[in-house]
């Protein structure tokens, strides 16, 4: 028995260096990856089909109904919603500036749209599968349709559990294991072009080595727009994993907090060999420090790309929510980045309220792969009004220049719009903080001045 266990281990480790480590290494792949998913495909395709059928048979509701909006209603003003509550319900003139109690009606039904179904709660609930996938937590409907379909379920499980799942540990733990290593040998080299050579390739094998232990699948797009030496890259936040997928197929500088405890480790680790850009906890707070170290980081057009998530917060990667502007201040070119995950093999989203990092880990390795598109946009900076430039040409007033610039919030929200519509995604200008706080007293005060406006006039 102890000989058989010697010889699987020590097939299973040839097999994991001859077909996942090495090409990793080198950044080539075998295609075994997409075999795999055109497999699972096929196998999807099937139980959807023998689910509608068994669904018809026995006159069970197949899905359970789900919008992928708000609730839906013609965009209209609160003026014209409360005009047409008074039409319906009032006899008297529907411009007259005094309150009505019909009015009430408007708010109550605004309250309960809220509640029910509003733009920024969904976005921090995991996407809704149409069709099932195998797993158990992607549709909450599937009820016993046939032996088969459940025999092919628990066979799933005991791949994703007893194969999957022991294989990815042991990638993942290479992975990491080889970054701390690596990195620590590195930084112990005189800074220079040597050094620079084995920081990159290091990240770049560790990062790879990582993405396979996830069973990731990933196309990039137009790779021509990778970010640049002095730049900044910025993306829409999805998952952890997000600066995994992009650093295994480009060289970042970080920029984070400092940590405790494992992540601790890694951090000291890479900052030996890359000039990674971490703070305190009382630093982060400061915005003008951040702001500072960022900024005197980008001016040496010799370092490396930022990479940085502005949204803050991670989203289901079904919309784009506000970005934070401090990134955009800075004034360096922008490298916008649109990542779209596919859930059908796996959902990426963490709801980091709902589940911590070790859950969510479990439940990104028992999963039956992550596939997503990566699309690297052309670089972006601060426009200036083409009328406000001839104006200042004929003025031959040049350090006014600034006063018809951009503004960091309007440059935001350019990024995240091109990012958005690069990745399918709904463009939302609500802030992610609302996932876990509760909406600034000025939202509420806005509605407030809107109807005052109404009732007393301007």
């Amino acid at each position: 028995v102890v000989n058989l266990l010697g010889i699987s281990i020590t097939v299973l480790f040839t097999l994991l260096l001859v077909f996942i480590i090495v090409p990793a290494i080198f950044g080539v792949s075998f295609g075994i990856r997409k075999v795999y998913m055109k497999t699972l495909l096929k196998i999807f395709q099937w139980a959807t089909l023998r689910i509608e059928r068994g669904a018809k048979e026995k006159n069970h509701p197949l899905y359970k109904p789900y919008v992928n909006g708000i609730i839906a209603k013609e965009p209209t003003s609160l003026e014209e919603e409360i005009k047409e509550i008074r039409r319906s319900g009032s006899g008297k003139a529907l411009d007259t500036p005094e309150f009505e109690l019909s009015d009430i009606f408007y708010f109550c039904r605004k309250g309960i749209e809220t509640i029910m179904d509003d733009e920024v709660t969904k976005r921090f609930s995991a996407e809704e599968l149409e069709s099932w996938n195998l797993l158990s937590r992607t549709n909450y409907n599937f009820q016993y349709i046939s032996l088969r379909l459940t025999v092919l379920w628990g066979l799933g499980v005991l791949i994703r559990y007893c194969f999957l799942l022991p294989l990815r540990i042991a990638l993942a733990f290479t992975g990491i294991s080889l970054l701390v290593t690596g990195t620590t040998v590195v930084g112990y080299l005189p800074n220079g072009r040597c050094k620079e050579f084995l920081s990159k390739h290091v990240h770049l094998m560790c990062y790879r080595i990582c993405v396979r232990a996830l069973t990731a699948i990933i196309t990039y797009h137009d790779r021509e727009n990778r970010p640049r030496n002095g730049g900044i890259c910025v993306a829409n936040h999805t998952s952890p994993i997000d600066v995994i997928i992009l650093a295994s197929d480009g060289y970042y500088a970080m920029v984070g907090q400092i940590h405790g405890g494992l992540m601790g480790v890694i951090q000291r680790a890479m900052v030996k060999a890359c000039p990674h850009v971490w703070f305190e906890r009382s630093e982060v707070k400061d915005r003008h420090l951040v702001a500072k170290r960022l900024t005197e980081h980008v001016q040496d057009k010799s370092k490396l790309p930022i990479l940085i998530f502005p949204e803050g917060t991670c989203i289901n990667n079904t919309s784009v929510m506000m970005f934070k502007k401090g990134s955009f201040e800075i004034g360096a070119t922008v490298y916008p980045v649109a990542i779209k995950y596919d859930p059908q093999f796996g959902d990426a989203f963490w709801n980091s309220s709902k589940y911590g990092m070790v859950t969510y880990l479990l439940r990104m390795m028992t999963s039956w792969a992550i596939v997503c598109s990566v699309w690297y946009l052309p670089p972006m900076t601060r426009q200036v009004s083409k009328v406000n430039v001839a104006y200042l040409i004929c003025c031959l007033v040049g350090p006014l220049l600034l006063l018809f610039e951009e503004d960091a919030v309007q440059f935001a929200n350019r990024v995240k719009s091109a990012i958005a519509r690069q990745g399918g995604l709904v463009d939302l200008l609500w802030d992610g903080g609302l996932k876990r706080e509760k909406v600034k007293d000025t939202f509420k005060e806005e509605q407030q001045k809107l109807y005052s406006k109404m009732i007393v006039g301007n």
